[in-house]
């Protein structure tokens, strides 16, 4: 249509009752990535509930282990150690569309990337090369991501070629979510709260360290019988977090 003018404000504004918030930065530029993402990428998202009572036991022993005295130790570290697993077993999620070429670009290296709320907004850096990682080495560079992040020094570089994601919504104690892939992509992993639930363990009912995850697929490139097994694979892991060590 034309010779018809878009006004960018209403007519009307009641500035006493209401506030406008100029979009820009940060929090523009994540609005525009996730409506490329979320209308690029046809997202397909699946969810499992998973007993973590032992790795959370795991968790509560490798702070007291020397080797990882002063690092940062808690349930992300080893949901991130138990997705980088899933990921060599199942290295076709790991993997990007090439929309200009239409090919599917298969990584060989992960980028983990670890969402992260900041007073600028939600971003994304990477831990560059996760998969090569040591349990240490992992929590230290998680550590640094997190504070760096914090503190509004994340580099331009570091929120550059992530190839899978990581978003911890239970930290806001929710349960779970339909996370958005980051642009570019295949997959993103939310975790939810982790709670006090009451769960069938060994054939009677006991009060069981429970989550939920969610992982969201490119379903271009990710089909249903990958993207769950990737997922049910993160639920094993974390049940039994001794496949760390059976399946690494």
């Amino acid at each position: 249509l034309t010779g018809i003018r878009v006004s960018r404000a209403p007519a009307s504004y009641d500035g006493a009752r209401e506030t406008r918030i100029p979009v820009k930065g940060v929090r523009k530029a994540t609005a525009q990535a996730m409506v490329g993402s979320a209308f690029t990428a046809p997202h397909v998202t699946e969810f499992v509930t998973v007993d973590v009572t032992r790795t959370m036991k795991l968790v509560d022993e490798l702070k007291q282990d020397k080797d990882l005295q002063g690092l940062r130790v808690n349930p992300l570290l080893l949901i991130a150690k138990a997705l980088l697993v899933a990921v060599k077993r199942n290295p076709g999620i790991n993997a990007s569309w090439d929309e200009a070429a239409q090919e599917i670009v298969l990584k060989h290296y992960v980028n983990l990337g670890i969402a992260a709320a900041t007073p600028r907004g939600l971003i994304v850096p990477n831990i560059k090369d996760a998969h090569d990682k040591t349990l240490p080495q992992l929590a230290e560079a998680l550590g640094e991501l997190v504070a760096t992040a914090r503190e509004g020094k994340t580099s331009p570089a570091a929120m550059q070629g992530g190839t899978l994601t990581i978003t911890n919504v239970g930290v806001f104690g929710v349960d779970t979510g339909t996370p958005i892939l980051n642009p570019g992509e295949s997959a993103i992993l939310a975790v939810g709260a982790i709670k006090l639930q009451p769960w069938v363990h060994k054939g009677k009912v006991k009060p069981r360290q429970v989550t939920t995850l969610a992982l969201s697929f490119d379903h271009r490139l990710v089909d249903g019988e990958l993207g769950s097994k990737v997922l049910a694979d993160v639920a094993a892991i974390l049940e039994q977090p001794k496949r760390l060590i059976t399946w690494a």
